[in-house]
Order: structure tokens, then C-alpha cells, then sequence
């Protein structure tokens, strides 16, 4: 069983050190939503050297485009978006800056690469939880991109987000070294 780790953002190249796959990890602080069409923006103002909607240095995003809140709530269901979608804008966004990821499912292995060069880490989220996830969001506030609508960039405050170290960034990978350990034979 690995022990559970307690993380505040923004993550620092010593915080990613320390994490190795199959960590729980409980994140406090602020951390960003973008889905594709988001994380395409962002790189084009990458390539342009435009400054982006917000500083990703340090920072995790979110692969979560979050439902709207009901009423009394911050927001809606929140549960992660399949991770693949984002390996063609997420290797440029480490080498600006940014620590961390959080998605469902494997990333390829130019961003494995890009996060062993840059230290970053990737965490996986409980699919199917998001109405739980979002328990953990307490406070959510667009950013940029409105006119995606759910996919828009959202900052969150979030206290003891739950999820668990899938990629670390000395190239452990939690989804083949499972396989590896549990698969049947």
C-alpha cells in the first residue's frame, strides 16, 4: 500500500520528486480546467510567444470540462475527460512551465518524455466520480475562454482533491507496471 501524500500548488520540482507512481495524493491550492480545444488555444499562443490567460508555471490542469453548478453549489459534476485528446498540446505546455496533469487514461510517450526532461507528473482521477471529485472544489471561476462553454478554462480552488500518481517523472508508469504486476499470465 503506498502512503498518502498531502500536496499544495503550485507544485515545485522538489514536490514532483517526491511522488512515485501509485501515491494517493490529497491536492490543496488552486489548479486549472482545459480540455482540447482549450489546451490548442493555448499552444497557439504558445508557438506566437503571447503571453496566456494565466501563468502555468508550477500549475496542474485539469482534463475536466465541469457540468454547471445547481443551485447552492460551486460547481456541477467535475470527473475527468480522457487524457490521449491532450498529448498533441500537453509537451509544449510542461516545457513552458507547467508541473502537473490530472486526466484518465495513459499519455503518450512524447509526454512522458517531456515530463521526465521538465519534471512534471501525471495523476489520474477516478472516472465515473465526478459528483464526489467536485466535493473537493471550493471555488470555480472562468478564466478564459468562455465561449467553450463546459470546456472553458476554469480556476479551482480545491481542498483535498483526490488522486493518485500515474506517471512520475522518472518514467514510472503506473498503467504498465499494474499490468505487469497484477495481469493474469
Amino acid at each position: 500500500m503506498s502512503e498518502k501524500k498531502i500536496i499544495t500548488t503550485p507544485l515545485t520540482d522538489e514536490t514532483v520528486e517526491d511522488l512515485k507512481i501509485g501515491d494517493n495524493v490529497l491536492i490543496t491550492g488552486t489548479i486549472y480546467t482545459a480540455r482540447d480545444a482549450a489546451h490548442k488555444r493555448l499552444v497557439e499562443l504558445i508557438d506566437k510567444g503571447a503571453e496566456l490567460p494565466f501563468d502555468v508555471k508550477g500549475q496542474i490542469i485539469y482534463f475536466a470540462g465541469p457540468t454547471p453548478p445547481k443551485p447552492g453549489q460551486v460547481i456541477g459534476s467535475a470527473g475527468p475527460t480522457t487524457s490521449y485528446r491532450m498529448n498533441a498540446y500537453t509537451p509544449k505546455l510542461i516545457g513552458a512551465g507547467q508541473k502537473g496533469m490530472i486526466g484518465k487514461g495513459e499519455m503518450s510517450a512524447e509526454v512522458v518524455e517531456a515530463m521526465k526532461k521538465q519534471k512534471a507528473v501525471y495523476f489520474a482521477a477516478v472516472g465515473g466520480a465526478g459528483a464526489l471529485i467536485s466535493k473537493s472544489i471550493t471555488a470555480a471561476e472562468v478564466i478564459a475562454y468562455d465561449d467553450l462553454g463546459a470546456e472553458a478554462i476554469r480556476k479551482l480552488t480545491v481542498k483535498d482533491f483526490p488522486a493518485i500518481v500515474a506517471l512520475d517523472c522518472r518514467g514510472g508508469n503506473l498503467f504498465k507496471e499494474g499490468i505487469a504486476k497484477y495481469g493474469q499470465k
